[in-house]
């Protein structure tokens, strides 16, 4: 499966693109990413020196991925989409060393218009909705939305809402693959099988 970029991408000399990828219109990969195999990177997207994203990740159209930010496999990063690497930015005041680390886990989704304030860590398969504003850690699974985004409720790996209360014990399965989950400890856990799903 080759590697497929426009010809009208910039990807800088250095830059590492796995096998598979597809590269966009007017997208700028920077010298010192890198990028896994089987990503898809929209129209108008930048790609920093400092970043690294997983395999089979979709990243749409105008997001900039700055550097100090790391997405691991088969994240999803909706239209418009925003990451900050500073806390507290000035124009007229150099900050390049105090840029923070945001860390996106496997198969998290963050919706269109949202945005990912810097120092974050987005846990696995937890959905940011459209717009939210994420400004401290997000429990794997969980499910945020608003401004600042708040916890209201848990998701599948499959992206379906579970029917689990936001604290205490319970389980649930996804309606979708028939996948179970269990919460415990404000924590969502999914729970083994005996056959594949």
């Amino acid at each position: 499966m080759r590697t497929t970029i426009h010809h009208s991408a910039v990807v800088d000399e250095g830059a590492a693109i796995g096998e598979g990828s597809r590269i966009w219109h007017w997208v700028h990969v920077c010298s010192g990413a890198r990028i896994g195999k089987s990503v898809t990177l929209g129209q108008n997207v930048f790609v920093g020196n400092r970043v690294a994203i997983g395999d089979h990740c979709k990243i749409q159209n105008n997001v900039s991925v700055y550097d100090n930010v790391t997405l691991e496999d088969g994240v999803f990063c909706g239209p418009s989409m925003v990451f900050t690497n500073v806390h507290n930015p000035r124009a007229f005041i150099e900050r390049k060393n105090e840029f923070r680390n945001t860390l996106v886990k496997k198969g998290a989704t963050l919706g269109a218009n949202c945005t990912i304030v810097c120092g974050t860590t987005i846990g696995e398969y937890a959905f940011v909705g459209a717009g939210a504003v994420v400004n401290k850690d997000v429990r794997a699974y969980a499910l945020v939305v608003g401004v600042p985004a708040r916890h209201v409720g848990w998701m599948s790996e499959y992206g379906e809402q579970l029917a689990l209360p936001l604290q205490g014990h319970g389980d649930a399965t996804c309606p979708h693959t028939g996948a179970r989950y269990m919460l415990k400890d404000q924590t969502v856990t999914r729970l083994p099988t005996s056959h594949h799903d």
